[in-house]
């Protein structure tokens, strides 16, 4: 059984669990975000935080969201905890007024079939703010 609960990116502990869980996740192919801004959600399996996601104002696109990162450890993944993620994310970009989700993937199938099994797109961004192979995301909200 899993929970998901948004958490205070202001806690230290919190910051701590989330810094871990992407260290655990994404090792060395992704630097740490900062946690402060934006929204981030923990999921739990019993007391242990086995996956992370957040979402912070998009610089790249008008009234929307940057769905930042999700991170699943190993032996939870399979369990539809990134979809899960991605819905609880969802839900609140559309109650603060967003109109568009959009995110990035570079070399990870397994994500981009998830975007695209959530109801993301591809599309090409005017100015593209990642690696020349990366793939960009949108799902619009309204």
């Amino acid at each position: 059984m899993y929970r998901i609960r948004i958490v205070d990116a202001s806690d230290d502990d919190i910051v701590d669990t989330l810094a871990d869980l992407h260290q655990l996740t994404f090792f060395d192919a992704a630097p740490l975000p900062q946690f402060e801004p934006g929204a981030w959600w923990l999921a739990y399996h019993g007391a242990e935080p086995v996956a992370f996601a957040g979402i912070v104002p998009s610089t790249h696109i008008r009234n929307g969201g940057y769905f930042s990162r999700v991170g699943v450890l190993q032996r939870h993944r399979g369990r539809d905890l990134q979809c899960r993620l991605m819905r609880v994310m969802e839900a609140r970009a559309r109650r603060i007024g967003w109109d568009s989700i959009v995110s990035d993937t570079t070399d990870n199938p397994v994500s981009a079939n998830n975007f695209i099994r959530a109801g993301y797109r591809l599309f090409e961004p005017h100015v593209p703010w990642a690696w020349p192979h990366t793939l960009y995301w949108r799902k619009r909200l309204r």
